[in-house]
């Protein structure tokens, strides 16, 4: 899978006391998962998101901006839980397409950009039978 790529690409991160290489996969949709992210609106959103995980350290492994719906697959410390990384992406972006974008709003007629639903994945460097291999191993010794 091209997650697993991406993830070798990704270096282990470190802070004072933790070594880490988690990484998320987000999938999050327009209301009514309309067709909205296209030409300017979906470059603005593209470069949002940047904004934002770099203002906050969130390392981009992939962003996928498509008519209905965004990719991102991004990797962040430990401490931070994937519902924050959500929330303040869509939060965000949504106040400043609106801003910036007045004419949006109109088009979604709930007044919201976002629909209130997420996916969210982890992806890690081994299988789930690799690490289960791992631990039993570590009984018998």
């Amino acid at each position: 899978m091209v997650y697993h790529t991406l993830l070798r690409d990704m270096e282990e991160q470190h802070t004072k006391h933790v070594t880490y290489k988690i990484a998320f996969h987000f999938v999050w949709c327009p209301k009514y998962r309309k067709a909205i992210l296209v030409g300017d609106v979906a470059q603005f959103v593209e470069a949002e998101i940047k904004r934002l995980c770099q203002e906050n350290k969130w390392m981009i492994g992939a962003l996928n901006v498509q008519e209905d719906h965004v990719h991102l697959f991004l990797s962040t410390p430990p401490s931070i839980a994937p519902s924050l990384i959500a929330n303040t992406l869509k939060g965000i972006t949504a106040r400043q397409v609106f801003k910036q974008y007045p004419a949006v709003k109109k088009q979604l007629w709930g007044g919201s950009f976002w629909s209130r639903s997420y996916y969210v994945g982890t992806v890690g460097d081994m299988t789930e039978e690799t690490v289960k291999k791992y631990i039993a191993l570590g009984q018998e010794s």
